[in-house]
C-alpha cells in the first residue's frame, strides 16, 4: 500500500496563513529567543532554497531518531518530492519516487501523542476553542495542567497539531507503518490531527516549499517533474563551517504577540526565527 495521506484530506478544511504582526507587537515578542540545538535542526537542501525544521523529540522520540538516523546516513540525498499539494503538503524521502518505498529499517510505532510535563513549557492560547498553544515551536492540543496530579507519571496527553509548516511521518494503512517518508504542510489540515504522527516544523524555508513542482488533486499530488532534495542533513552533523544557527521565539513570546492582536487560531501563529551562517 503506498504511503500517503487520507485522500479526502486534500479536498477539506480551510488553510490557515501564518499571521503577520504589526511591528510593534514582533518587536516586544521578540525579546524572548532560545537557539535551536544542532541535533534538533534540520537542513533540506534543493535547488529552489534551503527549508529548516526544528524535530521534537518530546512529541516522538522513535520519529525523530529514525529522521536523524537516514540523514546523516545520506539516505534522503537525491529524493524526490514526489507527491506536491499546494495549500496542503510535500512529501517525500522514497528512494523509488513512487510513494511505494521505504528504507531497510524496520517500521515505526505510531506516535500520535505523547506525554507532556510542566517542564515542557506550554504556552497556552487562552483565546482559542479548545487547550491549544505551543511546544517548542510545534502547535498542540493537550489536556489542562491540573490533571497532572491525578496521573501517576505527573504528566498528561498531548498531540501534535497538523499546522502550516508542521512536519509529518507518512504510513500505509496500518498506523504502524512509518518508515522513511515524510510531508511538509503547506496548509492546515484538522483531519490529520491523531492519525499521523508531528514531530517537527519548519522555522525557515516554507516559501521555498511553496515553490516545488506540483501534482493535481486528481492524480493525488503525483508530480510528473519533481524536484529533488540535493542534501539533508541534521545541523550537527554538518561541518561547522556550512552549519546554520537559528534562533527562535519561544512559545511563550510567540503566543503573547498572538495575543496582542486577537488572534484566536493557534495554526496561525509562526514563531520568529533568524538564521544566521551555513
Amino acid at each position: 500500500m503506498p504511503f500517503k495521506l487520507m485522500a479526502a484530506a486534500a479536498a477539506v478544511l480551510a488553510v490557515a496563513a501564518p499571521m503577520t504582526l504589526p511591528a510593534s507587537a514582533l518587536a516586544q515578542a521578540a525579546s524572548d529567543w532560545r537557539t535551536v540545538a544542532p541535533e534538533n535542526l534540520l537542513v533540506i537542501d534543493t535547488a529552489k532554497g534551503r527549508v529548516l525544521v526544528e524535530v521534537s523529540p518530546l512529541a516522538a522520540p522513535n520519529h525523530v531518531e529514525r529522521i536523524r538516523t537516514l540523514a546523516n546516513q545520506g539516505f534522503y540525498d537525491g529524493l524526490k518530492f514526489h507527491r506536491v499539494i499546494p495549500n496542503f503538503m510535500a512529501q517525500t524521502g522514497d528512494p523509488q519516487g513512487t510513494g511505494q518505498g521505504g528504507s531497510d529499517l524496520p517500521d515505526l510505532k505510531a506516535e500520535f501523542s505523547f506525554r507532556r510535563g510542566a517542564d515542557a513549557a506550554f504556552a497556552r492560547l487562552p483565546t482559542a476553542s479548545g487547550l491549544v498553544g505551543l511546544v517548542g515551536a510545534l502547535p498542540v492540543q493537550t489536556q489542562p495542567d491540573a490533571q497532572m496530579m491525578i496521573t501517576a507519571d505527573f504528566k498528561v496527553d498531548a498531540g501534535g497539531l497538523f499546522c502550516t509548516g508542521v512536519l509529518g511521518m507518512a504510513r500505509a494503512g496500518s498506523p504502524d507503518s512509518a518508515n522513511s517518508q515524510f510531508f511538509l504542510m503547506t496548509g492546515e489540515r484538522d483531519i490529520l490531527n491523531g492519525q499521523y504522527t508531528a514531530f517537527g516544523r519548519v522555522l525557515s524555508g516554507q516559501e521555498t516549499l511553496r515553490t516545488l513542482n506540483a501534482g493535481s488533486e486528481a492524480e493525488d499530488g503525483k508530480v510528473a517533474n519533481p524536484d529533488v532534495m540535493t542534501r539533508v542533513r541534521m545541523a550537527s552533523a554538518l561541518p561547522e563551517g556550512e552549519r546554520p544557527t537559528v534562533r527562535v521565539q519561544t512559545a511563550a513570546a510567540a503566543v503573547a504577540a498572538a495575543q496582542a492582536v486577537g488572534q484566536t487560531n493557534v495554526c496561525a501563529i509562526q514563531p520568529t526565527a533568524e538564521v544566521s551562517g551555513g
